[in-house]
């Protein structure tokens, strides 16, 4: 088998890319731009290469309107555009989310209704969306077609700066008074709108409940204080007017900034603003920035309520508790970096002290719903509380999470922990995920230099030892600015919403004279007859053929096989990244246990399996972080395009490393297979009130995913497959098995669960390297087989691997060779 596997390498050399003459980057391209050279009325400031991530960053202001301009020049045909605008509100009426909504209900060129859904199909668009943050919205897009990306600049420059803003989409978008049937003027009158029931639907989920009132009373001196989406009964408050004006404060130029990202030419990109949006305008000065928030001189706590929630893994431990402390500001991008990092090595996995110290003793189920760094805001703050835990432990949580900050100033970190989170930043650096492009956008140039980020973190902790410590000391043992915020339940809280929403409408009501009722209804009228026209898209701009590549470009791949088992190999730039994936097929499970896989692969999530090996479940974490960007196992289920009583049903393992891990990686891969210990009943409740605590939370705020899922269940049986594995029945499940005080049972089940997926016989995998890495990687696939094959039954007769494979069927008892499933 060895011996054929060489021959395999032999062919595998030979069939390698061949080296194709080098020709000048993007990023070699922008290194050209000179400081103070004028493109197009802009001015060049700043050009900065980026050799981390291969790319030249190019930073212009605009001559007249002041708009601040960034480009990422990078080799990546995946080019995106955005524009954000700081919005400041200063009230709950939400009025940046409304505005976001209205224009994008057509504008001054494009004056259809809804244009950029009508894009999705004149595009090739890969991305397109919009986001209100606390104090920005953005408008992104990405395509890999340069006529596209003309067309949609041309849209959403349109749709920012020139929208029609009319009063019948503000109705629609954002809140109105309309009759229950709009036909029907005796039907009883209502509040309706997209963003009004959206906000609804926002504040029913109580983990974004308590993360707005966090921010809303860290932060109380500005617009972080209020609710930049809208607090339902505050939208009604909000005008026409208002909108507008809002609009032509804040979505000005002056008060704009661009960034673009790609292989396409900049100078087209600036020609293209400069004449479609930017020379309309001169400068303003916009008053938007945002102060500083005052620092408080002691410590605050708070309190709020919430909805009760009958899916919790226990229905008496409902309250939660957090403690945030308020930090610098995230302008310091040194800063920042390091206290994102000391964030992660307070809380994340389970060798972190605020693991060991909160979630292992079970006083909650969970880390509340804020935890960690957050930079979203002008100052980041850090948090960290429990969920899930009963009202008589609310003290004790406080003091444990003082005593953990002392406990880490007086010990700090393992070396090897530290090592483990900087090769997790380098793993980061080098992975280069389907949204690269869009990560740009948020960060400034200094924060994407990871590596002089790094090496200067080095040098401070060589320089001083208890750098780290230092840090905790001054920001968290210190700092009197910190609000420690609970929350509990209460039965009447849905009750009194809907009687204050209740008694805001009466309000309205009342307030109508016979002449406005009668103007709700034939505005309500209007509005219905407006949503029911076709629209004419066809001022809209749209892709010809001549505009598309007649033929898609094909990843070369060959096909060999492992110990018999089918390998796909496929060499790629990867970066010195290796990428492993392998399809494990559910085809022998016992109908019984299907129900237990979701949670038989939580458990071996990267925050550890029990134990593997030699290792226990805390060292198998720090190997996995040490050596790999992480390992995981998750459900699969591929419907047969063609016939839908036909799928593949199966479990699909991913993980990713540097070229100098590729052994260590499929090391630890061979201990999951092999030596996985499942004997420590405490270690699995804790991952049971997780698991169950995760699908509870995400009930509301996922609620259309839930119902369309069990709506569908009948249909086919890979979406009844779907519902035991994701849908309400594994939710209710779950919470059963939270309430076990005995989980022995389970315990035994997931040995036998393990010997039917971690077989051999109902494998396939797939592997991308770069090609001067691919035949050590076969090398390795081909010993990680061989470490794995006393875990087979007896041996069948090897199928012939087949390459072209796009009709093959799929049938309870045969694997499906998916080319789809394997791209990178």
């Amino acid at each position: 088998m060895f011996r054929q596997s060489k021959t395999f390498l032999s062919k595998l050399r030979c069939l390698s890319v061949l080296q194709r003459p080098k020709s000048i980057s993007a990023a070699e391209r922008a290194l050209q731009y000179v400081v103070g050279q004028k493109i197009h009325g802009f001015t060049v400031r700043e050009v900065t290469p980026v050799p981390d991530l291969f790319l030249t960053a190019v930073k212009l202001d605009h001559d007249v309107t002041g708009a601040q301009y960034l480009h990422a020049a990078r080799d990546d045909s995946n080019n995106l555009f955005s524009v954000q605008f700081r919005t400041t509100p200063m009230d709950n009426t939400g009025v940046p989310h409304i505005l976001e909504h209205t224009v994008l209900c057509g504008s001054q060129r494009f004056p259809c209704r809804d244009p950029f859904f009508k894009m999705l199909n004149r595009s090739l668009s890969t991305f397109m969306n919009a986001f209100t943050a606390s104090d920005y919205t953005m408008y992104p897009f990405s395509t890999q077609n340069a006529k596209d990306f003309q067309n949609l600049l041309s849209v959403y420059l349109d749709a920012v700066f020139f929208p029609s803003l009319r009063e019948l989409d503000f109705w629609q978008e954002g809140w109105r008074l309309e009759n229950e049937n709009p036909t029907d003027p005796s039907s009883p009158l209502m509040f309706k709108g997209v963003v009004f029931n959206e906000m609804k639907g926002v504040f029913s989920d109580n983990e974004r409940v308590y993360a707005q009132h966090l921010q809303n009373k860290l932060l109380p001196d500005h617009t972080y204080s209020v609710v930049s989406g809208g607090e339902p009964l505050a939208i009604t408050d909000l005008t026409w007017e208002q909108l507008k004006h809002f609009h032509a404060t804040h979505y000005h130029p002056s008060n704009a900034r661009f960034f673009t990202y790609g292989d396409l030419p900049l100078e087209q990109h600036l020609k293209q603003i400069e004449e479609e949006a930017l020379c309309k305008f001169q400068r303003t000065d916009p008053d938007t920035a945002v102060p500083a928030q005052t620092l408080w001189d002691k410590p605050r706590e708070d309190h709020v309520t919430c909805s009760l929630d009958p899916l919790a893994p226990d229905p008496t431990k409902q309250n939660t508790l957090c403690v945030s402390y308020l930090l610098g500001d995230i302008t310091d991008t040194f800063e920042a970096f390091t206290l994102s990092l000391l964030s992660s090595l307070m809380i994340s996995g389970p060798n972190s002290p605020f693991y060991k110290a909160l979630i292992e003793p079970k006083i909650g189920t969970d880390f509340s719903s804020v935890v960690g760094y957050d930079g979203s805001t002008k100052q980041a703050s850090f948090s960290v509380g429990l969920q899930g835990m009963a009202e008589e432990n609310i003290e004790k949580v406080k003091c444990i999470i003082s005593q953990t900050i002392d406990d880490i100033i007086a010990t700090g970190f393992e070396e090897e922990r530290i090592e483990a989170l900087l090769h997790k930043i380098e793993i980061q650096m080098k992975h280069q995920s389907t949204m690269y492009s869009f990560t740009f956008s948020q960060y400034p140039v200094q924060l994407l230099k990871i590596s002089e980020n790094v090496a200067r973190f080095r040098q401070c902790l060589q320089e001083n030892p208890r750098y780290i410590q230092d840090k905790v000391q001054h920001y968290f043992k210190e700092n009197t600015h910190q609000l420690t915020l609970s929350m509990s339940p209460d039965e009447q809280y849905v009750e009194k919403q809907s009687n204050a929403e209740q008694d805001k409408l009466q309000q309205k009501i009342q307030a109508l004279s016979d002449a406005a009722r009668i103007d709700i209804y034939e505005k309500g009228l209007q509005l219905l007859s407006e949503q029911c026209k076709t629209q004419d898209a066809s001022c809209l701009p749209a892709l010809k053929v001549s505009d598309i590549e007649p033929t898609i470009p094909r990843t070369p791949v060959q096909m060999g096989a492992a110990g018999g088992v089918p390998v796909q190999y496929c060499e790629q730039p990867t970066n010195g990244m290796v990428y492993f994936r392998a399809m494990c097929n559910l085809n022998t499970l016992p109908e019984d246990l299907k129900i237990y896989v979701p949670l038989f692969c939580y458990n071996n999530k990267l925050n550890g399996i029990f134990c593997c090996g030699e290792f226990d479940y805390r060292q198998q974490a720090q190997q996995m972080e040490l050596k790999t960007g992480g390992m995981s196992v998750t459900p699969q289920i591929i419907s047969d395009t063609a016939d839908l009583d036909l799928y593949e049903q199966g479990i699909l393992l991913t993980s990713a490393c540097l070229e100098r891990n590729l052994p260590d990686m499929f090391h630890l891969w061979s201990d999951l297979f092999n030596s996985p210990h499942f004997d420590d009943e405490e270690r699995l409740r804790v991952l049971v009130m997780m698991s169950a605590q995760e699908l509870s939370n995400g009930i509301s705020y996922s609620g259309h995913v839930y119902a369309m899922t069990r709506a569908a269940r009948s249909l086919t049986p890979a979406a009844d497959l779907q519902e035991t594995f994701g849908g309400m029945d594994q939710v209710k499940f779950m919470k059963r098995m939270a309430e076990m005080t005995d989980l022995t049972s389970i315990l035994r089940k997931l040995p036998r669960i393990k010997r039917h997926l971690f077989n051999p016989d109902n494998m396939r995998c797939a592997v991308n390297a770069t090609p001067q890495k691919m035949e050590d990687t076969a090398v390795e696939v081909e010993r990680f087989m061989g470490n794995i094959t006393s875990l087979r039954k007896e041996r069948k007769p090897v199928r012939p691997v087949i390459v072209e494979v796009m009709n093959h069927k799929i049938t309870p008892g045969k694997n499906k060779h998916s080319a789809e499933l394997y791209q990178n």
